[in-house]
């Protein structure tokens, strides 16, 4: 069995008893998706992102799961510095040192030499390998084209010219996606299947958004899931034409800012969201390859939950 577990929006100023509960399931590596600290900054001094940074490291839930846990983090907007901001942000620069710095990139690490926090982790022996694979949908983006409303915030955009994730970003997926794995989860801060809202998500740059999906079919990527955060609450999404089988993707946020009455439902939607603290866990049985994904509360018990089968398991 290897357990997983991931989550988003994690406010430095607020109590963080939920990772606590991450510690007692016990995950094999932790994912932070992004909004880790809110630090949101007003000059290249950078001293809003610094607080949060400093405030965060003092806190004794965090510190504990940090030292005890296996982690992998990327940003988004508010620990990149500014509300949904994207390659327009104009200390992204210093805001990615800060981010290599708080995480303990090491000095050889791939992000300390080149633009962008992107990266990728492996581990397990053929047959139970997974492959961990977290995007940087800040620093590359185009900025989202606004409808001049608060609600909808933003609109769908299809002129060729504008990004997710860069060229150089976009060579280095495919070239991952190559690689062998039995189950890939792909990381974005911002929601990826998810159609209904007006908020950040891939379906406003809609070209870029069926570029991934051809990408996975392109490489023949097997075992793809989809994570994400940045909503403020819990939803699990299925869409099963775009990509030649199933794609699932798991909603995780917030870690302890949650929006206590979401009640957003989507076309690719599973079950109800989940309006309160929580954290995914992903829950893998290679003597069946099936994977279990789970929307966890601060009980630990699972509130949202899917299956998915990997190629090769018994029918």
């Amino acid at each position: 069995m290897t357990r997983i577990a991931f989550g988003s929006c994690l406010d430095q100023k607020l109590p963080q008893p939920i990772l606590d509960t991450v510690r007692a399931y016990d995950p094999d590596l932790f994912l932070f998706l992004g909004d880790n600290v809110y630090g949101d900054v007003s000059s290249g001094r950078m001293t809003e992102l610094k607080r949060a940074y400093a405030a965060l490291d003092r806190n004794a839930n965090f510190r504990a799961l940090r030292d005890e846990t296996r982690f992998l983090a990327t940003w988004d907007d508010h620990d990149y510095g500014a509300n949904d901001a994207g390659a327009g942000f104009r200390w992204r620069v210093a805001s990615e040192k800060l981010f290599l710095d708080f995480w303990r990139v090491p000095a050889d690490d791939p992000r300390r030499h080149r633009k962008g926090i992107y990266t990728s982790h492996l581990q397990g022996a053929p047959g139970r390998r997974v492959q961990i694979i977290l995007l940087d949908t800040g620093f590359f983006r185009a900025d989202f084209r606004r409808t001049g409303q608060r609600r909808p915030k933003y609109k769908s955009d299809s002129d060729p010219a504008r990004t997710m994730l860069g060229d150089d970003q976009w060579a280095w997926l495919e070239a991952e996606l190559r690689k062998p794995a039995d189950l890939r989860l792909l990381v974005s801060s911002i929601q990826v299947l998810a159609d209904g809202h007006g908020w950040e998500r891939w379906g406003h740059l809609p070209r870029e958004r069926q570029r991934l999906f051809e990408t996975i079919r392109r490489t023949a990527a097997k075992g793809v899931v989809l994570l994400s955060g940045d909503r403020h609450f819990g939803a699990i999404y299925a869409n099963e034409t775009v990509v030649g089988y199933p794609l699932y993707e798991m909603t995780s946020s917030s870690l302890n800012r949650p929006w206590r009455g979401a009640d957003e439902s989507d076309p690719r939607q599973i079950g109800a969201v989940l309006g309160a603290e929580n954290f995914g866990a992903i829950d893998i049985d290679w003597s069946v390859r099936t994977v279990k994904l789970s929307l966890r509360g601060l009980d630990g018990k699972s509130a949202r939950r899917q299956v998915i089968r990997l190629p090769g398991a018994d029918r």
